[in-house]
């Protein structure tokens, strides 16, 4: 029997968690946000590239004294007070994302090694992207609230009236273009990952949703994350 198609759900944050099936939907959360540093930690010791996020944390590592995970707490948080203009309320799992990913990536980072063969960092960055959108597509069909980073688009969607893709893509291209300026890596990965990212959480979301009721008393504050990407 086939798998049916990922439906999305928008929910209110004490809604998320008045859905029922937690025993479930918390440990894939909390799976997918590990999941999702420890993939973090593939693309970044391949050396290839990274997406446009991560450009911009690498970047930032050459100036302040802080790890990889470090950095990818204090943007998270950062862009999680951007907010309180847009008028977004986070869920537990938008909290979680902001902890759980950089706690994640500096374990990662912590076990991994660059290795020398241009074959196996290649097989890593392969492994990185597939794993990524695993974990993003985890995370995600938990229904339990978007990472500050999709909040941000999804807010900005909302307030103006733009597409999803053009305010997606406007904020990535930001972020890409001051990581590239700052020092970050662009490259093979940062193109891999741009094309397969979508598909990729596309592919998986219908496998690993958790089906939830959407209550009609349920107001939609916050939609949840497209299946175009994570974090």
């Amino acid at each position: 029997m086939a798998r049916p198609a990922y439906t999305p759900v928008s929910l209110s944050p004490l809604a998320q968690l008045r859905t029922g099936r937690l025993v479930r939907r918390l440990p894939q959360l909390v799976f997918g946000l590990m999941l999702y540093g420890w993939s973090m930690a593939l693309m970044i010791e391949a050396g290839l590239g990274l997406d446009p996020w991560d450009v911009f944390h690498e970047g930032l590592t050459g100036y302040l004294p802080l790890t990889f995970g470090q950095i990818t707490m204090l943007v998270g948080a950062l862009v999680l007070l951007l907010w309180i203009p847009l008028k977004q309320w986070p869920g537990i799992g938008t909290l979680l994302n902001v902890v759980l990913i950089g706690i994640a990536v500096d374990q990662g980072l912590a076990l991994l090694e660059q290795p020398d063969s241009l074959v196996l960092r290649a097989v890593m960055l392969v492994a990185g992207v597939v794993l990524n959108g695993l974990a993003g597509a985890l995370y995600i069909g938990a229904h339990l609230g978007p990472g500050p980073r999709d909040g941000l688009f999804l807010g900005l969607v909302r307030r103006t009236g733009y597409s999803v893709r053009l305010m997606r893509t406007s904020v990535e291209i930001t972020v890409l273009a001051l990581g590239w300026l700052l020092g970050g890596t662009v490259g093979v990965g940062t193109v891999l990952y741009a094309l397969a990212i979508g598909p990729l959480v596309q592919a998986f979301l219908p496998l690993v949703q958790v089906r939830v009721s959407e209550p009609e008393a349920a107001a939609p504050l916050v939609p949840e994350s497209s299946p175009s990407g994570a974090e």
